[in-house]
């Protein structure tokens, strides 16, 4: 099973509101969290973009005085920074470790290597493998990163097609997934909320081989099926 980190198994827009909302109080505003993930979004997907979570020093600078937060390079290395200590969603860690005991799980994530150590600690080191953005040079949905990791997958003996690649994005990797022939699991972590928060929105829906709301069911539904 190869996994998608930030945004599926990581709670990353919690942990950007968290962060600004931080600032926010200090400087005296409030903020609204939606918002914020909006003006981050289309930041962070713009021309001159760093790798990830680097960049998100640029991103604030860039999002700050929209909502009125004090437009200074130290504030955006405290969000960059306050990657380190974002959370798991709480299904993760034990989902991993359930599905950890029958199978390979490997990383796909385009953080860069010092972040995704912090994550990897965070869900209780449950991975195989890994592969970041500083592994592959490039970030999904580059079909490359993709490509790296079917080169691994077939030194240790199996291909594409024995693979479950499982995230919450449809831009990133559930559209690119289908493309290269592998079967998808969609987690929608939103579910319960509009829109595609931090996360850009794909250009056409794919609808995915498996579709479930939380990594809990989706470790329920493979052990009922191993049963």
């Amino acid at each position: 099973m190869t996994f998608d980190v930030v945004g599926t198994l990581i709670d990353f827009e919690a942990g950007l509101k968290d962060c600004l909302a931080g600032i926010a109080s200090e400087a005296g505003v409030t903020i609204d969290g939606e918002e914020a993930l909006t003006l981050y979004r289309q930041a962070r997907y713009s021309d001159g973009a760093d790798l990830f979570p680097d960049d998100l020093v640029r991103v604030y600078l860039a999002i700050a005085p929209t909502l009125g937060l004090p437009a200074e390079r130290r504030y955006g290395e405290r969000l960059r920074d306050s990657a380190r200590s974002w959370k798991a969603f709480p299904d993760s860690a034990e989902a991993l470790a359930r599905l950890a005991r029958d199978y390979r799980l490997v990383a796909m994530t385009n953080a860069r290597r010092w972040a995704f150590d912090h994550f990897a600690a965070e869900l209780g080191n449950p991975f195989h493998a890994a592969f970041t953005a500083d592994d592959t040079g490039t970030e999904k949905p580059d079909p490359a990163f993709f490509e790296r990791v079917f080169d691994f997958v077939a030194s240790e003996g199996a291909g594409r097609e024995d693979i479950l690649h499982v995230a919450q994005s449809q831009y990133h990797d559930i559209g690119i997934s289908r493309k290269l022939g592998m079967t998808n699991c969609w987690i929608e972590r939103r579910h319960a909320q509009k829109g595609y928060g931090g996360t850009i929105e794909p250009a056409a829906f794919t609808t995915p081989d498996y579709h479930f709301t939380s990594m809990a069911d989706l470790a329920d539904a493979v052990a009922t099926a191993r049963k």
